[in-house]
């Protein structure tokens, strides 16, 4: 069974920065295409950050600059080092992760709360 498990949540400063990690089941994590979505109040569900498994990333223009998507296969963690925090990156993240057969894992999400 696919499991995956956020952390590195919190409450930071306008300005400041957080680590969220999301550590996946191994075997199957280096032959996923992982990504990170958040959900502010209110909001439909977005993409924040993507990263296939060969290790190409894709960011959402509204984070491009400030926030950085990294995995480690050898530790089955993906990584998103969030910089320069704004109160509109408040939001519950989500670590998502896409097998080979297209079929998607969502782990339970982590609150990032950003005070001006």
């Amino acid at each position: 069974q696919v499991r995956l498990t956020e952390s590195g949540g919190g409450l930071v400063q306008s300005g400041g920065s957080l680590r969220l990690s999301c550590a996946a089941s191994a075997g199957f994590f280096p032959l996923a295409d992982m990504a990170w979505h958040r959900q502010a109040p209110g909001k439909q569900r977005e993409v924040v950050a993507t990263i296939k498994r060969g290790g190409s990333a894709n960011y959402a223009d509204s984070v491009k600059g400030r926030f950085t998507i990294s995995r480690d296969n050898d530790r089955n963690t993906l990584t998103l080092q969030m910089d320069s925090l704004k109160p509109e990156d408040t939001a519950v993240y989500y670590c998502q992760a896409e097998d080979f057969r297209g079929q998607f894992y969502w782990g339970q999400g982590t609150q990032v709360t950003v005070s001006s």
